[in-house]
C-alpha cells in the first residue's frame, strides 16, 4: 500500500510540476494551474507571513476604523447619501449576528460625535494621518505579496490614498444605486411575473452581493499594489476572494448561531473575540485573492519549493549594465524614460531585485529618479560620456560595504591580494576607457538595439 501511494504520488508530482505551463495543452493547463495555486496559497498560509500580515491589519483597523468611516461619512454627506453607510458596516458584520448591529451602532454612534470642527488643525491633520496610515499599511501588505520592497513616493503616496479613501465610497454607493434602480424598474418587475425570465431575474438578484464584492476586490487589487496589475490577473483574484467571503460568512454566522459555549467562556469579551477573528478571516481573504492575482500575472513564479530572489555577483554585473545601457539609449535617443513596471517586464524577473539594483545605482550616482512622474521614471545622472564601464563595474562590486564591514577590515594575504589585484587589472585592460556612451554607439554601429518602453 504504501509503495502504490507512493508511486501515486510520484506520478502527480511529475504530472504537476515537470512541464511549463506554456508547453501545456489548455485540457491540462488549467487543472495543473489550479493545483499549483493550491500549493503556493497552502505553503504560503503554512509560512506564516500572510497570516502575520492580516494579524496586523487588524490591529490597525480597529485603531483606524472610526477615523475611516468619519471621513467617509463626511464626503458622502455631500452626495447626500451618508445614511447609507450603517446598512453597508452592518452588511460587513452581518456574520455576527445580533451582536453585528450592535456593534455597528456604536461604531456609528461613535463616527457621529466626531466633530471635526471641534478637532482644530492638528486634530484634524492627526485624523487624516491615521486614516492614511491604514491604506498604508495595506499598501505594505500587498506590496509583499506582490514582491515589491518599496511603498509609493510620500507626495503620490498622500494623492493617492486620499483618492481611494473620497472616491471609494462614493464608488461603492454608486453601485449599489445603480443595482438598487435596475431592480426596482417597472420592466424588471413585470420580467419577474414572467418565466422562465423571473427566475434568472431572481438569481441575478442573488448574484449582486457576490458581483459588487467581487467587483471592489478587484479595484483593490489593480490601485492598491505599487506596481502595474494586469485587469484579468485582479478580475480572477476578486472573484475568488468575493466568493471565499461571502461563503466564509454563512460559515461564520452559522458557527456563532450553533455555539453557545464562547458566550460561557469569554463572557462580555465573546462579541470583541468574534470581532476580531471575522476581521482577521476577512484580511486574509483579501490577501489570499492578491496572491491568486499575483500567480495569474506571474505563473512562472509558481515553483514547488521556496525560492529566494537573491542575486548572483554575475547577475547583479549584468543587471547593472543592462540597466544603465536600456536609461542611456533611450536617453540618447530621445525615447520615453523607463519605469520600474518597465524594466521588470522587459527583463523578465521579479520586480524586488530589479529595485534594489536601481537603488544601488541612484546611491552610487548613476541614475535619477525622477518621482513627479506616476510611476517614477529613471534618467542618467551625468552625461553618458563621461561615464567609464569600469567605474560603473567597481562601484558595482562595492555595493553595499560600510565601515562595519570592508575589503580593508579583512585580515591581509598577500597571494590573495595579488590575485585580485591581478583581477581588477585585467578588467581595467578590458574594459580600457570605454563609456556608457561608446556602448550605446556600438548599437548604432549594427549591433541589436534594446526594446524602449515604447514597443
Amino acid at each position: 500500500m504504501k509503495t502504490r501511494i507512493h508511486k501515486l504520488l510520484t506520478r502527480l508530482k511529475s504530472y504537476v510540476w515537470d512541464d511549463d505551463l506554456s508547453t501545456m495543452g489548455r485540457s491540462r493547463r488549467i487543472p495543473v494551474f489550479v493545483l499549483r495555486v493550491m500549493h503556493m496559497l497552502i505553503r504560503e498560509l503554512l509560512g506564516g507571513q500572510l497570516n502575520l500580515r492580516a494579524m496586523s491589519l487588524v490591529y490597525t483597523t480597529l485603531l483606524s476604523i472610526v477615523p475611516l468611516l468619519a471621513v467617509s461619512f463626511s464626503v458622502l454627506k455631500g452626495f447626500g447619501v451618508h445614511n447609507q453607510i450603517e446598512p453597508l458596516l452592518y452588511n460587513f458584520l452581518e456574520p455576527l449576528g445580533p451582536k453585528g448591529a450592535e456593534i455597528t451602532e456604536q461604531v456609528i454612534f461613535f463616527v457621529e460625535n466626531v466633530k471635526v470642527g471641534v478637532l482644530g488643525s492638528v486634530g484634524f491633520a492627526l485624523l487624516i494621518y491615521t486614516v492614511i496610515a491604514l491604506v498604508q499599511k495595506i499598501e505594505a501588505a500587498f506590496n509583499f505579496v506582490w514582491q515589491i520592497d518599496h511603498l509609493r513616493p510620500l507626495s503620490q503616496r498622500v494623492s493617492s490614498y486620499l483618492s481611494v479613501i473620497l472616491l471609494g465610497p462614493a464608488l461603492i454607493f454608486i453601485a449599489i444605486g445603480i443595482s438598487a434602480t435596475v431592480l426596482n424598474m417597472d420592466l424588471t418587475q413585470k420580467l419577474v411575473t414572467m418565466e422562465p425570465l423571473g427566475s434568472l431575474v431572481l438569481f441575478t438578484s442573488k448574484l449582486v452581493p457576490y458581483v459588487l464584492v467581487s467587483l471592489a476586490f478587484t479595484l483593490i487589487y489593480i490601485f492598491i499594489p505599487n506596481t502595474r496589475v494586469q485587469f484579468r490577473a485582479a478580475l480572477v483574484g476578486g472573484v475568488l476572494a468575493g466568493v471565499i467571503w461571502k461563503i466564509t460568512g454563512w460559515g461564520f454566522a452559522a458557527f456563532i448561531a450553533s455555539s453557545t459555549k464562547y458566550a460561557a467562556i469569554y463572557s462580555s469579551f465573546a462579541i470583541m473575540i468574534l470581532l476580531l477573528i471575522w476581521m482577521y478571516l476577512s484580511w486574509l481573504i483579501l490577501l489570499v485573492g492578491s496572491q491568486v492575482a499575483f500567480f495569474v500575472q506571474f505563473p512562472k513564479y509558481m515553483t514547488m519549493h521556496r525560492v529566494r530572489f537573491i542575486l548572483s555577483n554575475r547577475l547583479r554585473e549584468q543587471l547593472a549594465f543592462q540597466l544603465m545601457y536600456l536609461v542611456a539609449y533611450n536617453h540618447s535617443h530621445n525615447r520615453p524614460p523607463w519605469n520600474l513596471d518597465q524594466f521588470v517586464e522587459y527583463l523578465d524577473i521579479p520586480g524586488e531585485p530589479v529595485h534594489r539594483m536601481i537603488n544601488v545605482l541612484v546611491d552610487a550616482g548613476y541614475l535619477l529618479e525622477i518621482t513627479n512622474d506616476d510611476p517614477p521614471v529613471y534618467l542618467p545622472l551625468h552625461d553618458i560620456d563621461t561615464i567609464r564601464l569600469v567605474d560603473l563595474l567597481t562601484d558595482i562590486r562595492a555595493a553595499g560595504e560600510s565601515r562595519f564591514l570592508s575589503l580593508q577590515q579583512l585580515t591581509p594575504v598577500q597571494a590573495i591580494d595579488q590575485l585580485m589585484f591581478g583581477l581588477k587589472g585585467s578588467c581595467e585592460t578590458a574594459l580600457g576607457e570605454r563609456t556608457l556612451k561608446s556602448l550605446v554607439q556600438d548599437v548604432d554601429d549594427g549591433l541589436e538595439p534594446g526594446a524602449s518602453p515604447s514597443k
